[in-house]
């Protein structure tokens, strides 16, 4: 998505999306997926509340890697 663009009525809540992250530059939370042009349309064009691109953020699984 585009920044400035926020995912609303994901399957779980945005803010445990991996790809809903703080921009700086708009100084507000943005999904930070990026998609091309067919599939912003196909994205906009649902007519349903669950998002396809939902990925659950588990910060410990992250760190379970690092180690």
């Amino acid at each position: 998505m585009m920044a400035g663009e926020n995912k609303k009525g994901a399957v779980g809540t945005c803010e445990s999306c991996e790809f809903y992250d703080y921009d700086e530059e708009w100084d507000e939370y943005v999904c930070s997926i990026s998609l091309d042009e067919d599939e912003m349309i196909d994205f906009l064009g649902r007519n349903t509340n669950r998002c396809p691109y939902y990925r659950y953020y588990d910060e410990y699984k992250s760190v379970q890697k690092q180690n």
